[in-house]
């Protein structure tokens, strides 16, 4: 399931719940869901943050991972 199926199903869970309510297991769903879709996104920013470079006055440029391993 890619991510845009997961977010379809998280909001077709979601709509569920404010019309009729879901089932234990449709809540267990949604829960995973849920925190597999926060996975994701971390796991985007993280990669997106550690390609970053800074670029100080003197020229010199570091990677912003190594800046924070210091």
């Amino acid at each position: 399931m890619n991510i845009d199926e997961k977010i379809a199903r998280i909001n077709e869970l979601y709509h569920k719940s404010q019309k009729e309510g879901l089932t234990g297991e449709e809540k267990e769903e949604q829960a995973q869901l849920r925190k597999e879709y926060v996975e994701s996104v971390r796991a985007n920013l993280k990669g997106q943050l550690d390609n970053i470079v800074i670029e100080h006055p003197d020229g010199s440029k570091e990677k912003l991972s190594d800046r924070r391993k210091k």
